[in-house]
């Protein structure tokens, strides 16, 4: 079975009680934002920026919509994965925005044309909601990766077909789409999304699920206001 699977929903909800409590609070905000983007305001939004901005918002906008007119989801999940990873370069947050841990919504990633494993994932996850993926289907994932010989906390966005299946992996360091059984070297730690909070293998060494969750709180504030 995937590592990726859930595990026992009891011993998940024992180890994880106090931060399953402060994900209640942000679940209220998600739903407003669970059924897509506002295109007028996200274009009010995007116009107070750069004219490279705006295109690229307008990009991200048709690119969500072409998604959307793809009956298979697999076709929805490439065409989304492939306009991130092609268009967003990777750069650490000290370098971006000089804190060492900021989660910028698509319109900041996009304005400032580069973000880190955490800004690629949002960007796919709100534009697979705008292009009709069920919310239940796709979970934010901390996973320990073994990258260049050596281990590192990263996020990845995971695709579910139905509850327990095994997922298929949406990753910016990887850029092809594979199930989780063909990537032996993610190891997941928890997932999260408007839904629900689950654990997976492991001590939480990717981070403190309290402190993610402020952090995802803080975002969807953020991806409300600009539209999302």
């Amino acid at each position: 079975m995937s590592r990726f699977v859930t595990r026992s929903a009891a011993r998940v909800r024992r180890r994880l009680r106090p931060a399953l409590a402060a994900l209640a609070c942000v679940v209220g905000l998600w739903s407003a934002l669970a059924w897509g983007w506002d295109r007028e305001r996200l274009t009010e939004s995007a116009a107070k920026l750069s004219p490279r901005t705006q295109a690229a918002v307008r990009a991200m906008i048709q690119m969500a919509e072409r998604a959307a007119a793809q009956p298979d989801e697999r076709d929805r999940l490439t065409t989304v994965n492939d306009f991130f990873n092609q268009r967003v370069a990777f750069r650490d947050d000290i370098e971006v925005w000089g804190q060492i841990d900021y989660w910028a919504t698509p319109l900041e990633m996009l304005d400032k044309g580069a973000g880190d494993c955490e800004d690629y994932a949002i960007g796919k996850y709100m534009s697979l909601l705008a292009a009709g993926v069920p919310q239940s289907r796709l979970r934010m994932v901390y996973v320990r990766a073994q990258f260049q010989g050596r281990p590192q906390a990263h996020m990845v966005l995971a695709y579910y077909p139905q509850p327990e299946a095994e997922p298929l992996i949406l990753d910016n360091i990887n850029p092809e789409i594979r199930a989780a059984s063909l990537r032996p070297d993610l190891t997941p730690v928890f997932s999260f999304n408007g839904e629900g909070l689950w654990s997976g293998v492991g001590a939480t060494t990717a981070g403190n699920p309290l402190v993610r969750l402020s952090l995802w709180r803080d975002l969807l504030a953020k991806a409300k206001a600009e539209g999302f």
